[in-house]
C-alpha cells in the first residue's frame, strides 16, 4: 500500500486516479511515499526517509526545495500545460481590461449617485474619459514561450494582432506548436521596443527578476500595456508606477496585489486568479496523480523538474530504478555490481538532467536485498528501488 500525503486540497478527479486498494491518501500521512501539493511552502518541511516523490499541481515550484530534494534522490514533478488555457484566457481578458479602461470605468460607474436619469446624463458626459483602443493591428510581445506563452501567442494571432516572442530556451515541441506568423525577437530589448502589449510567462529566477525596471522602462514604446500573470517580482512595481505617471505605460494588469499598486487607477490587480478555474485544478491534479502513480509503480518519469524524462516498457522479471549524481562511469559501476551478483540486464534506459541522472533496468534474474545494498553503496547513488 502506497501512502500519499496531500498538503493542499487536491481535486478529487485527480485523487480518483489512485486506486483505493493500492493507495492510502491522507493530509497527515506519516512516512508518505509521495506528497501532492499546490501552494503549501515546503522549504522547512520535515520530509521522511521514505519519501520518493513530491508533485506540485501547478507549473511553478518556488514553494518546493528542489535542490534539497534532489540531494536525497527525491523526484519533483509539476504539471506544465495543465493550467495553460486558464492563464491564456485571463491574459486575453487582461489585454481587453487594459486597453478598454475597464477598471477605471467600473470605478466611475460605482461612484455615480442620483436617479437613473441623472446617472444616464453623467454616463454620457463621462464616458469619453474611458475611450480606449482595439487589439487588431497592435503588437503583442510574449516573454516566455512555454505551454502558456504559445497558447497566448496563437490566440492573439487569431484576434488579428501581430505577435513577437522571446524565449532563448524554447523547446522543439513548443516551436512546432507556435503559429508560423509569430516573429522571433533576437533579444528582450527588441521585443520591448516593438510591443504595444507585453505579457510575461517565465519563472522567477535571478535572470528574470525585475525584467521591467527603471532602465528597461525607457526601452518601451509609449503607451504600452503590461501584463504579469506569471510571478510576482518579474516587474518592479515602483518602475511600473513611474511609467504610468510618465505615460510610458498605459495600463498594468497583474495577478499580484500590493499596497503600492492597488489604489492606482491605471492598475488592475487580481487575487492570483491565473490558474483558478475548476478545469485547471482538475487537469493539474489528474496530471500529477498519473505521474506519481507511474513513478511509484513502474519507475517511469514524466514532467520532472529535477530528473530526466525516462519511460521504459516493462519486459524483465524485475525492475530496478536508480537515482544518482551525474558522475563519470556510474553505469559501469552499476553494471559491475549486477554482474558480480549474476544479474543480467535485459533492457535498460539511462538519461541525465544537469547533475542528476536516472536509470531504469529490467533484469531477468532475481535481485537480492544484498545486491540492492551494494548498489546503494556506490558513491553518488541516492535512491535504489526494486519494482
Amino acid at each position: 500500500m502506497y501512502k500519499i500525503q496531500t498538503l493542499n486540497a487536491i481535486s478529487q478527479k485527480g485523487l480518483s486516479r489512485l486506486p483505493a486498494d493500492r493507495y492510502a491518501v491522507s493530509n497527515d500521512a506519516a512516512d508518505a511515499d509521495a506528497i501532492l501539493v499546490r501552494s503549501f511552502k515546503l522549504h522547512d518541511y520535515p520530509f521522511s526517509d521514505n519519501l520518493l516523490a513530491v508533485a506540485r499541481a501547478g507549473s511553478g515550484t518556488n514553494n518546493v526545495p528542489v535542490k534539497a530534494l534532489s540531494d536525497r534522490g527525491i523526484v519533483v514533478f509539476n504539471s506544465p500545460g495543465a493550467n495553460s488555457n486558464a492563464v491564456k484566457e485571463l491574459v486575453l481578458a487582461g489585454m481587453l481590461i487594459g486597453c478598454r479602461n475597464i477598471g477605471p470605468a467600473i470605478d466611475f460607474v460605482r461612484g455615480l449617485e442620483g436617479t437613473d436619469a441623472e446617472m444616464a446624463v453623467a454616463v454620457e458626459s463621462g464616458k469619453k474619459k474611458f475611450a480606449g483602443f482595439e487589439l487588431p493591428g497592435r503588437t503583442l510581445g510574449v516573454v516566455g514561450l512555454g505551454a502558456i506563452g504559445v497558447k497566448i501567442a496563437n490566440a492573439a494571432r487569431g484576434l488579428g494582432m501581430n505577435v513577437i516572442g522571446y524565449d532563448p530556451t524554447i523547446t522543439i515541441e513548443r516551436a512546432w506548436q507556435l503559429d508560423s506568423d509569430v516573429e522571433a525577437a533576437p533579444n528582450i530589448d527588441a521585443l520591448l521596443a516593438q510591443s504595444d502589449f507585453i505579457t510575461f510567462h517565465v519563472p522567477l529566477i535571478d535572470s528574470t527578476r525585475n525584467l521591467i525596471n527603471a532602465d528597461s522602462l525607457q526601452k518601451l514604446k509609449d503607451g504600452v500595456v503590461l501584463l504579469n500573470f506569471a510571478r510576482n517580482g518579474i516587474l518592479d512595481d515602483s518602475a511600473v508606477l513611474a511609467g504610468l505617471e510618465s505615460g510610458k505605460v498605459y495600463a498594468y494588469v497583474c495577478d499580484f496585489p500590493s499596497n503600492e499598486l492597488r489604489t492606482n487607477p491605471r492598475v488592475v490587480t487580481l487575487p492570483h486568479l491565473g490558474a483558478s478555474t475548476r478545469e485547471a485544478e482538475e487537469n493539474c491534479a489528474i496530471m500529477v496523480a498519473d505521474q506519481v502513480r507511474d513513478y511509484l509503480e513502474n519507475g517511469n518519469i514524466c514532467n520532472s523538474v529535477n530528473l530526466p524524462n525516462v519511460k521504459l516498457r516493462r519486459t524483465g522479471l524485475a525492475r530496478i530504478a536508480l537515482v544518482n549524481q551525474n558522475h563519470p562511469d556510474m553505469l559501469g559501476k552499476i553494471s559491475h555490481v549486477l554482474g558480480q551478483a549474476s544479474v543480467n540486464i535485459a533492457h535498460m534506459m539511462n538519461d541525465s538532467k544537469g547533475n542528476m541522472a536516472y536509470t531504469l533496468m529490467d533484469v531477468d534474474s532475481p535481485v537480492t536485498n544484498a545486491t540492492l545494498a551494494d548498489l546503494a553503496a556506490i558513491p553518488g547513488v541516492l535512491k535504489v528501488r526494486l519494482l
